[in-house]
């Protein structure tokens, strides 16, 4: 019974090994490829698809899994997460599951042409053809069930669109809420001036390293959406950088820093296996988001950054510390998801979450996106979209076929927010810290209690284990009204 164990996480650890080569080839077509490349790489990623497709539906896996004995937690655990994968890839037909590879890898490319161009017409055509086989694959997860809930599962398991759509209801009312007090008030003063990309790269880099992003197993690089990729050894991020905004920069490279560090922060016992992985997007986005918000963005490690932004810029416009914490959190009118402030975020999550649930759904066709998008923006933010690039096209999820993936973002929020509680109240002098720029304590305790873990736990459990309580969004809500309350003295 051991030998059936043994073989069966041996071959494992190979299908992981070609996982992390796709990746990789994901990473370089983000960043370095060459840009009539495009059609070659879809065939490449088909093909490796294809192979690790046929790998995970393989009938071995199931023979394995009838028999293998594991031989404590842990390899319970792989048993589980295998016996997941192998149950989800025999639903899906390898002619399926290798188009939609081709498909999405060319989608990627003609949605970056077409967000240049500000042409929503070149993307719909293909873009139809990603929901059209999102929806094919989505039913043959279901099983006569919710095709949607099939799709989220692939990113937070164990968590229902109706569940999702509970949390969202319960936090809408209050951010609104909130929202309004606070935009009623004068807006702090913002940055002012050009900041060099070149600096601003030094800087992130920096920053990196000050929140124990291990540069020996990592890169970091320039992207049109930053990301990271990869696990274990091998953990790569990027950024962006806009000249008048070096918060985009230093913030995107933060929020990339915690999902990396998650990943380098898992136990070696676990590489190449099953759990050596985040466990979940939801749990993922917890580790980004309470890297950039809530240590990233307080007032402590904010007093610390404005330090290093004056010796790296100079005068930007910003006369001490206080106002500067005040100028990073400003809730301010915007387009964009990514550079959304704290108190709006998650609103821009729940306008994706219905609009894709909806086109899953068949209630929403793609040929009506754009305009069922710019009705709902304004009907959630008060004012209209300019263009394309600010709206519809401004994420790269969708061409991609990440159906199911947007809600874990306002999850994670929730999931961070109950680990800060709890951080706080074991930290009690960590501002001090972060105050003279080191993370170590704040960094060392998620290490120490989450990430390390990997995918040993189911998600829910994974942040109980952690926060000590069952995710709830009550923490969230009450972090945002306090900080938001003192920052704009309402």
């Amino acid at each position: 019974m051991t030998n059936t164990f043994d073989s069966l996480i041996a071959y494992e650890r190979d299908t992981q090994a070609l996982a992390q080569i796709a990746g990789r080839l994901g990473w370089d077509q983000e960043t370095v490829m060459p840009r009539g490349a495009a059609p070659q790489r879809g065939e490449e990623m088909a093909a490796i698809e294809a192979v690790i497709h046929g790998r995970r539906s393989s009938a071995a896996v199931g023979d394995w899994l009838e028999t293998a004995v594991a031989p404590d937690e842990a390899g319970r655990a792989q048993l589980r997460e295998i016996k997941r994968s192998y149950d989800r890839a025999v639903k899906v037909p390898s002619d399926l599951a290798k188009r939609l590879a081709r498909v999405t890898s060319e989608a990627q490319g003609k949605w970056a042409a077409a967000r240049a161009a500000e042409d929503v017409a070149a993307f719909l055509p293909v873009l139809q053809e990603v929901v059209a086989l999102k929806r094919e694959e989505g039913q043959a997860l279901a099983a006569g069930g919710d095709v949607y809930d099939a799709m989220v599962a692939d990113y937070e398991h164990g968590t229902t669109a109706a569940e999702i759509a509970a949390i969202f209801d319960a936090m809408r009312p209050g951010l609104v809420d909130l929202r309004a007090q606070v935009l009623e008030r004068p807006a702090p003063k913002a940055v002012e001036g050009r900041f060099s990309e070149q600096a601003q790269m030094q800087l992130t880099r920096k920053l990196a390293k000050t929140f124990g992003y291990d540069m020996r197993h990592g890169r970091v690089d320039k992207a049109v959406h930053p990301f990271s990729s990869g696990s274990g050894l091998d953990v790569r991020i990027t950024t962006r950088t806009s000249e008048e905004d070096p918060f985009n920069c230093f913030y995107s490279t933060i929020h990339e820093v915690g999902h990396a560090a998650y990943e380098q922060g898992i136990s070696r016992d676990f590489l190449l296996t099953p759990l050596g992985s985040g466990v979940s997007m939801g749990v993922h986005e917890s580790q980004s988001r309470i890297y950039e918000n809530q240590i990233g963005r307080g007032a402590a490690f904010t007093s610390w950054l404005y330090g290093e932004m004056r010796a790296e810029f100079g005068d930007f416009g910003i006369p001490d510390a206080q106002a500067f914490y005040r100028a990073v959190n400003r809730v301010h009118p915007g387009f964009i998801r990514t550079e959304a402030d704290e108190l709006q975020y998650n609103l821009h999550v729940m306008l994706r979450f219905d609009l894709e649930r909806a086109l899953m759904a068949g209630d929403l066709e793609v040929a009506d996106l754009e305009t069922a998008w710019n009705d709902r923006f304004a009907a959630d933010f008060g004012y209209s979209v300019d263009k394309p690039s600010n709206g519809c096209l401004q994420d790269v999820h969708w061409s991609v076929g990440l159906f199911g993936y947007f809600p874990t973002y306002a999850l994670g929020n929730v999931y961070a927010g109950c680990l800060n509680q709890k951080l706080r109240a074991d930290l009690p002098d960590l501002d001090a810290e972060l105050a003279a720029g080191n993370t170590a304590s704040a960094t060392g305790w998620l290490r120490e209690n989450l990430q390390q873990y990997g995918g040993l736990r189911s998600p829910r459990d994974t942040i109980a284990h952690a926060a000590g309580v069952a995710p709830s969004p009550e923490p969230l809500m009450q972090y945002l009204t306090d900080k938001f309350t003192t920052l704009y003295a309402l």
